[in-house]
C-alpha cells in the first residue's frame, strides 16, 4: 500500500454507491508529520497499548500517551485493542482506527476504550468466508439463511458470552453497492465484526495495487491491523495483490506488511495464541509464504484463517495450522454445498486461555452435523462415500455394519457424489454454470459386503467429540 495520489471520485459507483473525495494527506500533515495522542478509558490513560500507522508500532506510556512519525504512505492510525476492553465499533462494524484524512496534527489523536468488566480469556469467534453477494437475490439468501443461522448460534451461547466475527474477504462480488447490505447483515447478527479485503472487494482499473483498496478503506479502514482478546492476538492482512488489469491478481503479502507484522509481534508473548486472517490461502497460493512463515518461527500456537477457494481444507505446516474455510455462499449461492461437498456455512471457534477448539457450522444445521454419507453402486459393487469436511490427521473415522462388524474406512481423494449430482454437467448448476465439483481429500470409502443393509459411520475429531450418521444400503 503506497501513499495515495490525489483521487477525486464524484458521482456514483456501480449500483449507486456515493463516494466522496479520497485524499490521504492534507496540508497540516504535509507540514508536520509527527502525531501525538492518548489512549484512555474514561478519564484514565491506558499504559502499554499498541498504536500503529501500519509502519511504526509504538506503545503508550504510563499516562496512556504516544507519539510517532507518520509514514508518508500511511492511510490510518489504529489501536490494537488490548485484552480486557471492548472493540470500538459502529453498528457492529469495527472502528478501531482514525483515517489520515481525518487527523489534525495540531490535536491529539485519541482513542477511548470501554473496559469489559470481565475476564476475556474465554471467548468465541466466527469466521465468515466469501459471502460474495453479486445481486439483490444473493443478498436475500444471505439475509434469509446465513444471518438467522448466526443469530441462533449467538443466542445459544452462554449468557454474556464474548463473541466476535471476522469476514475473510470477498464480502461482495465486484458490486460495491452491496457493501451496504453486508453492513446491514453485520448489524443484525449482533456481534462486532472485523473485515479482511478479498479480490472481489477491490477497485479495478483505477491504477495499481496501491489504488485498489480505496473503496474498502473508506468503508472499513486499514487493510491490515491487529487486536487482542484475552491471551489471543488477532492479525488481519491483505494478501491480494492487484496487478493493474481488470480482475487480475495474485497471492502476495507486501513487504511493508511483513515489516509491520514483525514489529507488531514484538509486543505479543511467544506463548500467546496468534490468529492470522487473510483471504487467499497462504499454504499454497501466496507466492512469498516462506518469508511469512519465517516471521512466525518459535511461536507456540499459530492459526491462519482463509477463504477464497469455495472448499474446505485444513493444512498443518510445522507450528502453523491453516483453516481454509468453506464459504457462506457455498458454490456462489447456487446450492446448499461447496464444490467439495462442504455445506454452506462458517467456522466457529472457542478460545480458553491460549487453547483453540473449533467446528464447522453448516447453515441451517446443528453443530453435530459434521459429515455426510452417500451410497454408491457401480458394476454390482456397493460402497458408502463419507465426506468429513473438517477432517485433519487427528480425526478418526469408523464404519460399523448392522451386524456389529467394523468395516474399513479408506481415505481417498475424489469428488463428493452429491456435489457431482448438483454441479457437474453442461446445464448445471443454474444460473451460475461455472460452479463445478472439486476434488477433495477429506473423503472416505467404505466397501459393503452383500449382506450389509445398514451402516453407521462415526467420526471423532481431534478434541474427542463424536459425530455420526447412518445410511441404508
Amino acid at each position: 500500500m503506497k501513499r495515495r495520489k490525489f483521487i477525486q471520485q464524484a458521482g456514483l459507483l456501480a449500483g449507486g454507491l456515493v463516494m466522496a473525495k479520497w485524499v490521504t494527506a492534507n496540508n497540516s500533515l504535509a507540514a508536520d508529520k509527527k502525531i501525538k495522542g492518548i489512549v484512555r478509558s474514561g478519564k484514565k490513560g491506558l499504559a502499554g497499548v499498541v498504536v500503529s500507522d501500519g509502519y511504526s508500532v509504538v506503545q503508550t506510556n504510563s499516562a496512556g500517551k504516544y507519539e510517532m512519525e507518520l509514514h508518508p504512505n500511511a492511510v490510518a492510525v489504529f489501536v490494537s485493542t488490548p485484552a480486557g476492553y471492548a472493540f470500538p465499533q459502529e453498528k457492529n462494524i469495527a472502528r478501531h482506527y482514525r483515517m489520515v484524512t481525518d487527523i489534525n496534527t495540531r490535536k491529539d489523536v485519541e482513542f477511548n476504550l470501554e473496559q469489559l468488566g470481565r475476564d476475556d480469556n474465554e471467548h468465541q469467534f466466527i469466521i465468515w468466508a466469501d459471502p460474495q453477494v453479486k445481486t439483490k437475490k444473493d443478498v436475500e439468501k444471505m439475509m434469509a439463511q446465513s444471518v438467522p443461522d448466526v443469530q441462533q448460534w449467538v443466542k445459544a451461547a452462554s449468557a454474556g458470552a464474548l463473541i466476535h466475527g471476522i469476514t475473510v474477504g470477498d464480502i461482495v462480488w465486484d458490486n460495491h453497492a452491496l457493501f451496504a447490505d453486508y453492513d446491514t447483515a453485520v448489524g443484525e447478527m449482533g456481534i462486532p465484526f472485523f473485515q479482511c479485503i478479498g479480490n472481489h472487494d477491490m477497485d479495478y482499473n483505477q491504477g495499481g495495487d496501491e489504488e485498489s483498496d480505496n473503496t474498502f478503506q473508506q468503508l472499513y479502514g486499514p487493510t491490515y491491523y491487529s487486536f487482542n482478546r484475552g491471551k489471543a492476538h488477532y492479525v488481519v492482512l491483505d494478501d491480494v495483490r492487484y496487478l493493474g488489469k481488470d480482475r487480475t491478481y495474485d497471492g502476495f503479502i507486501s513487504q511493508n506488511q511483513l515489516d509491520w507484522l514483525a514489529k507488531d509481534l514484538q509486543f505479543v508473548p511467544r506463548d500467546h495464541l496468534v490468529v492470522i486472517n487473510v483471504h487467499i490461502p497462504i499454504h499454497n497460493d501466496v507466492k512469498n509464504n516462506l518469508e511469512f512463515y519465517e516471521l512466525l518461527k518459535g511461536r507456540d500456537n499459530v492459526h491462519i484463517m482463509s477463504g477464497h477457494t469455495h472448499y474446505h481444507r485444513n493444512v498443518i505446516i510445522g507450528n502453523i495450522f491453516e483453516h481454509n474455510h468453506g464459504t457462506v455462499c457455498g458454490a456462489w449461492w447456487t446450492g446448499p454445498i461447496c464444490g467439495d461437498g462442504t455445506p454452506c456455512g462458517y467456522g466457529v471457534y472457542q478460545v480458553k486461555g491460549t487453547e483453540l477448539t473449533w467446528q464447522y457450522k453448516a447453515t441451517g444445521q446443528h453443530t453435530k452435523f459434521q459429515l455426510s454419507a452417500t451410497v454408491s453402486e457401480k458394476e454390482n459393487a456397493r460402497e458408502v462415500i463419507v465426506n468429513v469436511w473438517n477432517y485433519d490427521p487427528k480425526w478418526k473415522v469408523v464404519a460399523i455394519a448392522d451386524d456389529g462388524s467394523t468395516l474399513k474406512a479408506e481415505k481417498f481423494k475424489g469428488m463428493d457424489p452429491v456435489a457431482v449430482a448438483l454441479y457437474e454437467g453442461p446445464n448445471l448448476p443454474n444460473p451460475r454454470g461455472f460452479a463445478e465439483p472439486k476434488k477433495t481429500d477429506h473423503l472416505f470409502r467404505v466397501k459393503l459386503p452383500a449382506s450389509v443393509k445398514q451402516v453407521k459411520v462415526v467420526a471423532t475429531d481431534r478434541f474427542g467429540q463424536q459425530y455420526e450418521t447412518t445410511v441404508t444400503a
